[in-house]
């Protein structure tokens, strides 16, 4: 039989949403490919076990008889959204199910981010994004697949970051209308805060404040709604920005 294909973007660490998700869906049956950006999870210093790097996390997938497949792609380069669909396709198959979960987080204000930084968010999170789901719509599988991209609420004092995952919402959006008849759901879930190794100490605590579940959120916590989201019991979802964060947002 064969297994449907995932492409998962942003699993370049052990302690990421995108590397929780790939694991979730393996075991639910997907053959996996996931992108990655080395440079950028090395300069950012946000954690991981060292150990467990992409190729680990590929070897992995392989010891439970999982295809998979890293991939390492900048996504603020306009040719490499569509090489990385024909990639992931070429391996494994046809893509089912695309997971947006990469991101460009650089916090700064109104008036202290520089144009660079503004255009390279809206690169990644955005532009990278469309280019993404344009080439997986181009080539689904004629049943149809799945669209879930992570989006956040949060923009101030990270203007570029928000105002990039802002716009992203409005694409998957028009994802929902305009691939329909291709099979194709998209949606959007917003995970509130979850330490994926960003926060520092006075950060936790101050979150864990406003969190009326008396905890954050974890990334297995995104990965179990995701699951759900490409399942077939999640087909008649489409067009939803999902807040499933524990009640932080409420």
């Amino acid at each position: 039989m064969t297994r449907p294909v995932a492409l998962i973007t942003g699993a370049g660490r052990s302690n990421t949403i995108a590397w929780a998700i790939a694991t979730a869906l393996a075991s639910d049956g997907w053959d996996i490919a996931f992108s990655h950006l080395g440079d950028y999870d090395r300069r950012m210093s946000l954690g991981g076990d060292p150990d467990r790097d992409p190729a680990a996390l590929e070897a992995e997938l392989h010891a439970i008889g999982v295809r998979a497949i890293a991939l390492d792609a900048d996504l603020a380069e306009p040719a490499v959204p569509a090489r990385l669909v024909a990639a992931a396709s070429d391996a494994l198959g046809p893509v089912r199910a695309l997971v947006l979960s990469h991101a460009q987080s650089v916090d700064s204000g109104l008036l202290d981010t520089t144009l660079e930084s503004f255009d390279r968010h809206f690169a990644v999170n955005t532009r990278g994004s469309w280019l993404l789901v344009k080439a997986f719509a181009e080539q689904v599988p004629s049943d149809g697949g799945r669209i879930v991209a992570l989006t956040s609420d949060h923009v101030v004092g990270n203007v570029p970051y928000g105002a990039s995952k802002g716009a992203l919402d409005r694409i998957v959006i028009a994802a929902a209308r305009e691939l329909a008849p291709l099979g194709i759901t998209a949606n959007l879930v917003n995970p509130g805060p979850v330490d994926t190794g960003w926060m520092d100490d006075a950060t936790r605590a101050a979150l864990l404040a406003q969190q009326p579940s008396g905890r954050l959120g974890t990334p297995d916590d995104t990965a179990r709604l995701v699951r759900f989201l490409v399942s077939d019991d999640g087909r008649w979802v489409t067009g939803q920005l999902v807040h499933s964060d524990g009640g932080f947002s409420v």
